[in-house]
């Protein structure tokens, strides 16, 4: 059996964290006055999620910096305005820095917020929200902002042939 090994470049792999974060944005937008999300838990298993991102981004940050110093090192750098490279790798380099701090800071008011959200318990019905029957007329499309103002999940958007949906099916 032959194993095809697949290289993501780095750069596709922070696309896809982006991706993953916009999609989360988008799945927890609160929709008919429905929160994004059901219960306490789901916002403590999301802080965490969150924190541990935050508190992986210094050494992602720290990574392209140290890589931008060994392409200036090796003198593989150039510049499309005609200045120093090395310039413009210092430039960088504070910014990354300050952005390390930040998602240092971030983390760190996550792990605050993860902290005092854990005693939180979900209190409505014991079938968690009550969901009204899917009826004519009820169900809407996501480009309209509201969702199913019924509360249901059927998939009625899978067919609108809005032009949002239409931009949207085609990515």
């Amino acid at each position: 059996m032959t194993t095809e090994t697949t290289t993501v470049e780095p750069a596709q792999l922070t696309r896809e964290a982006a991706e993953a974060i916009r999609e989360f944005n988008h799945r927890t937008l609160p929709r008919s006055g429905a929160p994004g999300l059901t219960y306490p838990g789901e916002a403590y298993d999301a802080i965490a999620a969150l924190k541990v991102l935050a508190q992986r981004l210094p050494q992602a940050i720290e990574q392209i910096g140290t890589a931008l110093d060994v392409l200036s090192a090796l003198g593989h750098l150039g510049s499309a305005d005609g200045q120093d490279p090395a310039r413009h790798v210092a430039a960088t380099q504070d910014f990354l820095i300050t952005g390390m701090e930040q998602a240092q800071g971030l983390a760190q008011c996550l792990d605050l917020a993860h902290s005092a959200v854990s005693p939180l318990t979900y209190s409505g019905p014991e079938n968690g929200p009550e969901e009204e029957p899917c009826g004519e007329g009820m169900c809407q499309c996501y480009c309209v902002g509201a969702g199913h103002p019924c509360g249901c999940d059927c998939p009625h958007d899978d067919d609108c042939d809005c032009d949002f949906c239409e931009a949207r099916d085609q990515y």
